[in-house]
């Protein structure tokens, strides 16, 4: 009897030493730039913390279930400035992290990726939509979380499509963002059988609305801007730079709905979402932040739940580990959009479903029904495996 008291005591302690270990340490790495772009709309400003706060919210239920498997996930964060080198802040967040949520612009990314290409550090594009990073500019260290502009401007498509509303007038603005917005919805409409009927460029010439003048002069601007088009059947806009299109809507000489970039736009994330368990998401990000969870948020969030994901399914915080089970065809995140989010392996894309939103409701989640395709219906937004241009390197 006794032995078996000192045999059970015993086993006690080495249970109690192992619960008493210290935790695995995964520290994760946040690289943007300061400052945040400014919106038309005042209602709409985008929060200092945007897409952090999202980050901060995915350490907290990543270590919820990390204290079960005795680990620990740690957010640290750099911020740019206008001068900052890229590289050197890059180089230096992977010394002390394994893994780096990265909003950064597309260069600048590209600049991060190839600095630590050698070190092993995994990148995860939260924030950049350019489709070249996918592409030609693909590079074997960075998944992305954030959606293309190809993948916005399908989903977009497929509803009008769906809709028959086949018929485009399509305006652009004068910035690079806004071109390569245009060429996404170009491709679009040839892909699933929209027709623009005419294009026109908005030039941005600077010059203030917010005057005592500005509301009279803006519903004098637009409806001359947008008459004598074809017949067409919704205007869509392609104002990355936030210029021109939020003063479409009501605005236009012909009475047609709006889309893309004001009006119905296409969304990775909004914080009208309420389905599929959104809303208690929604209310956990409201009551830490006092404010309504955006794109961004959300995808920094799915960036590092990815990473606490594979970390508890590998039961290592080695980042090649954990780069390895995300690469996998069977690893899969769950991200209150109907089905779990899978890579694809040839660009290490996210695939999910998009959101069509009007600023109130989300109208719309795209794909649409009846467009389908032979891996998964995901894949009919965005460059598919036969289009890609991208080598892994």
């Amino acid at each position: 009897m006794i032995r078996w008291l000192v045999a059970a005591i015993g086993l006690c302690v080495v249970a109690t030493h192992a619960l008493a270990a210290d935790p695995i340490e995964i520290g994760i790495g946040y690289l943007g730039h300061a400052g945040v772009k400014s919106k038309l709309s005042l209602v709409e400003q985008p929060s200092a913390n945007d897409g952090l706060a999202g980050a901060r919210l995915a350490i907290e239920d990543n270590n919820t279930t990390g204290k079960f498997l005795n680990q620990r996930f740690t957010l640290e964060e750099i911020r740019l400035k206008e001068d900052d080198d890229v590289a050197k802040a890059a180089v230096a967040l992977a010394g002390r992290n394994g893994f780096i949520i990265a909003d950064l612009a597309a260069d600048a990314l590209l600049k991060a990726a190839d600095a630590l290409r050698d070190r092993g550090t995994v990148l995860l594009n939260a924030g950049s939509l350019d489709d070249r990073l996918r592409e030609q500019d693909c590079r074997a260290n960075v998944i992305h979380i954030a959606p293309t502009r190809s993948m916005l401007a399908d989903a977009l498509a497929q509803y009008l499509v769906w809709k028959q509303w086949k018929r485009w007038l399509l305006v652009a603005g004068s910035h690079e963002p806004d071109k390569l917005y245009a060429e996404a919805l170009r491709r679009a409409a040839t892909r699933f059988g929209a027709k623009i009927v005419q294009e026109r460029t908005f030039d941005d010439t600077g010059g203030a609305r917010r005057t005592d003048s500005g509301v009279t002069l803006i519903q004098r601007q637009m409806p001359v801007f947008t008459q004598q088009a074809p017949a067409y059947d919704v205007l869509v806009a392609a104002d990355e730079s936030e210029v021109f299109a939020s003063y479409l809507p009501y605005r236009t000489w012909d009475p047609r709905p709006i889309a893309g970039s004001a009006g119905l736009v296409p969304l990775s994330w909004d914080g009208a979402h309420d389905q599929w368990g959104a809303i208690q998401m929604q209310n956990r990000f409201f009551k830490l932040n006092s404010r309504r969870m955006t794109a961004l948020d959300m995808q920094a969030w799915t960036a590092a739940r990815m990473i606490g994901e594979a970390t508890s399914r590998t039961n290592s915080g080695d980042p090649k580990a954990v780069f390895d089970f995300l690469k996998r065809p069977d690893f899969s995140v769950a991200a209150f959009k109907g089905q779990r989010l899978t890579l694809r392996d040839w660009n290490f894309q996210l695939r999910q479903p998009i959101l069509l939103v009007d600023g109130r409701m989300v109208v719309s989640v795209s794909p649409q029904e009846g467009f389908l395709h032979q891996v998964s219906e995901l894949d009919t937004l965005g460059v598919d495996r036969p289009e890609t241009k991208c080598k892994l390197r």
